[in-house]
């Protein structure tokens, strides 16, 4: 498909033009950066590539690639054990194991790429679409199998454009939504925001702190991760492995790398009863949004304790004292986060499937392995 815009794809952040970072201002995840938090510490079944987009050798462009081989997963998640999850499971190593995609498994909402103002969304659509049937076709030369492709987590504003390339080829898919919470203005503490919530919710808050009894918060340095590390990954792995589906697991050195090289922008805060790691949470800071990331905790004490509960009032207090716009809670437990005060946004995605006959009934297989979730959206406010 013809385009003016040209690209190039890179292996290394250090062969990265020295101008890659003033395309990544608006979002952290596309900077040099945490494009080396990945490099040094992706997931060991994901390899990602970086790829500039250029007019005439102007960098107009960046976006980040990533190929997933699910057959280097031991487990997918061990949540649902049921027949429907067994066919899934079947279907995902036989047919669906090796993934190709723009955009970040990772997380949620669109930090697959970022223009320069005026590049017309056409133009954005089509050069993404060359640049991922190229990756394609370079991964099949070296003999490697592509069964899917995809472009994901695109909001309304960019999925007009979008459709009008990708729709001939590509199924339109939407999952679970974006949780996002938004601060107002008038919220400078915690107690302006305990204030705006309905009775019903002032005592949830008030409940969940009470059952918090006992708990010491500390934010961690790097040398405190670095001591932690099997503590942190056992309680991450406790979490992850809970999940109805996983793609991936992170490498287990991955805290410490975010925050060697992310350092104040990467927040990590362990809960510890009696000096015993029980929990943690971790923040990104990205503009004027806090970036919800990874998390763990013991689930017996969980339970006990409403920690998960607890967290997200951390969180929601850190961000209005440090005058944060937004909190960006991703997807999963949209009930919860719900009835803290996210609201969902909904998130688009494009996927392919290289075979000609599962991709004709594509979408009723993406309906069968991914329903729609089923929950209630919450208002906690007055």
């Amino acid at each position: 498909m013809n385009s003016k815009i040209q690209f190039t794809f890179y292996s290394k952040v250090s062969k990265l033009p020295e101008n890659w970072n003033s395309l990544a201002v608006n979002n952290i995840f596309l900077s040099k950066e945490y494009l080396e938090v990945l490099e040094k510490s992706a997931p060991n079944n994901m390899s990602c590539l970086f790829i500039g987009f250029y007019i005439e050798d102007n960098l107009v462009g960046i976006a980040l690639s990533q190929f997933l081989n699910l057959n280097l997963l031991k487990s997918f998640g061990d949540r649902d054990k049921c027949v429907k999850s067994s066919v899934r499971n079947f279907i995902f190593k036989n047919f669906c194991s090796h993934v190709l995609l723009i955009g970040n498994n990772m997380l949620t909402g669109q930090n697959a790429f970022a223009f320069s103002e005026g590049i017309d969304k056409k133009d954005i659509a089509l050069g993404l679409l060359n640049a991922m049937n190229e990756l394609k076709a370079n991964i099949q030369s070296s003999g490697k199998k592509v069964h899917i492709t995809s472009l994901k987590d695109y909001e309304n504003t960019d999925i007009v454009a979008f459709e009008k390339e990708l729709n001939k080829d590509y199924f339109q898919f939407s999952t679970q939504p974006n949780m996002v919470f938004t601060i107002l203005e008038n919220w400078k503490t915690e107690q302006d925001y305990i204030d705006a919530l309905s009775k019903k919710y002032r005592d949830q808050y008030k409940r969940a702190r009470k059952k918090a009894a006992g708990i010491e918060k500390r934010k961690l340095n790097l040398q405190e991760i670095i001591a932690l590390e099997d503590e942190i990954y056992e309680l991450y792995f406790q979490v992850a492995q809970n999940a109805p589906f996983n793609t991936f697991f992170l490498a287990k050195n991955h805290f410490r790398v975010f925050k060697e090289i992310l350092k104040d922008k990467f927040l990590f805060y362990g809960y510890f009863i009696d000096n015993k790691l029980i929990g943690f949470n971790t923040l990104i800071k990205n503009g004027a949004a806090m970036d919800t990331y990874f998390l763990g905790y013991d689930e017996s004490i969980q339970k006990e304790k409403m920690l998960y509960l607890n967290m997200l009032y951390d969180m929601i207090a850190y961000s209005i004292n440090k005058g944060f716009k937004e909190i960006v809670f991703a997807r999963t437990a949209l009930e919860i986060k719900s009835s803290v005060g996210a609201k969902p946004v909904e998130v688009y995605g494009f996927i392919k499937h290289e075979t000609k006959l599962i991709d004709r009934c594509i979408k009723a297989i993406f309906n069968y392995l991914e329903p729609k979730t089923e929950w209630q959206e919450r208002n906690p406010f007055k």
